[in-house]
């Protein structure tokens, strides 16, 4: 419970965070006490999330109990080291949590899907969760700290999904990136797990038409869609010690995943 401020010693740094289930995994981990670090490659958007978390950062610089936000396209390595260095020049620490919620979607076809789309959905998911995991888990090792690396993944990279080939593959990436770098980090205390979100109702699944959003609730046994502040909740477990001995783990928050089969012509995606 936010109440009891499970992490009000932590320094959160949360990517994707100008929105969605990035932002409501900002405002949640605030509410249980953190310093949040709240990026995203729309500065604005991340400002705007820094807002509504109360109590932003100050021009003196103090760390605890404050926020501030950042811009970084964490798809290029030079970005997201500058972005560790940054949080750190910040705060004064490197970040003891660690949330990569960034990510796009390009959607078509297999038969039709370009390689500047594929490439693309690549470079942001994948490519850019394991730049932020291994930037802040450098800054951990070096500083000899512990912590909870949080990677955003989705249910269509266990699934599946009709015309998102470059998503599920960079999502799937996720997690067996995930499991491996909670095997090769655990001995320097820093833990890793991946949250696989369903069909979540998100500016990126507002664009579906209503049809296809009933035809999807349809299928989820718990008959809706789940919101961000579900996702939310399950980051804050594993960014909290009441997880102290969960790693490698794969978390589906999917209402019981529903057998979809939707596809670019209606947009019918999973976060």
């Amino acid at each position: 419970m936010a109440s009891q401020l499970r992490l009000r010693s932590a320094l959160a740094l949360v990517t994707g965070a100008g929105s969605g289930i990035g932002r409501a995994i900002s405002v949640r981990l605030a509410a249980e006490g953190a310093a949040v670090a709240a990026c995203d490659l729309d500065g604005a958007a991340a400002q705007d999330t820094v807002r509504l978390l109360g109590n932003p950062g100050s021009e003196d610089r103090e760390p605890r109990g404050k926020h501030a936000a950042f811009q970084a396209d964490v798809s290029e390595g030079p970005a997201a080291k500058r972005l560790l260095e940054q949080v750190q020049a910040c705060f004064f620490r490197p970040p003891s949590v660690v949330v990569s919620c960034a990510g796009i979607t390009r959607d078509e076809f297999l038969l039709h899907m370009s390689e500047e789309d594929w490439d693309r959905v690549i470079a942001v998911n994948l490519k850019g969760t394991f730049l932020v995991t291994q930037a802040a888990a450098q800054a951990l090792v070096s500083s000899g700290g512990r912590g909870s690396i949080i990677n955003i993944s989705s249910i269509v990279g266990k699934v599946g999904n009709i015309g998102q080939t470059n998503y599920a593959s960079s999502k799937a990436g996720v997690i067996g990136l995930t499991q491996t770098a909670a095997r090769e980090l655990g001995r320097h205390g820093i833990r890793c797990n991946s949250v696989l979100p369903g069909f979540i109702a998100t500016p990126m699944t507002q664009k579906m038409p209503e049809k296809v959003k009933d035809k999807v609730t349809a299928m989820i046994p718990l008959g809706h869609m789940g919101d961000p502040e579900d996702v939310a909740d399950v980051v804050a477990f594993l960014a909290s010690e009441d997880s102290g001995y969960i790693t490698g783990a794969s978390v589906e928050v999917s209402g019981m995943r529903p057998s979809w089969g939707g596809g670019p012509e209606n947009r019918t995606r999973a976060v």
